[in-house]
């Protein structure tokens, strides 16, 4: 059975480029372009075209005097990448930075869109987990 939602952990290398690996089952699913912007988590995130016009519908659908801060914040950091035959593609300098990424890092399918972590701040989140609260919140959804 084939998924069509990112799932899975993989890790990689920042190459002297700036270039990361993006999986093959991601591209799959993200196609010959997609959209890279940054979460409020200090990580990035990767979307299809389709599923960033959603995203981006429900923002802009909202009056601008609630939103305005959340769009300063995130489309100035958005841009459409492609991945090269090897399948990387350049991570600017501002969404680097942002994201604090080095040199390792932890890309993270989580359903509907994945995630770019640096390697050290991923350990920090995979750390202060609470599996417990987790669990309840499964259970108060019906999960």
């Amino acid at each position: 059975m084939e998924l069509n939602i990112f799932c899975r952990e993989y890790r990689y290398s920042l190459d002297a480029k700036n270039r990361i690996f993006i999986p093959a089952k991601f591209r799959e699913i993200l196609g010959d372009s997609f959209v890279v912007t940054r979460k409020l988590e200090r990580c990035l995130a990767l979307y299809t075209k389709e599923k960033w016009e959603e995203y981006a519908a429900k923002i802009n659908a909202l009056p601008n005097s609630q939103v305005v801060e959340l769009k300063r914040f995130i489309f100035p950091a958005t841009l459409v990448a492609e991945p090269d035959g090897q399948g990387r593609i350049i991570i600017p300098p501002d969404l680097k930075e942002y994201a604090q990424i080095d040199k390792n890092v932890v890309i993270l399918g989580v359903g509907d869109h994945a995630q770019v972590w640096s390697e050290q701040l991923w350990s920090e989140q995979e750390a202060k987990r609470d599996v417990g609260k987790l669990e309840q919140l499964m259970q108060e959804l019906g999960l």
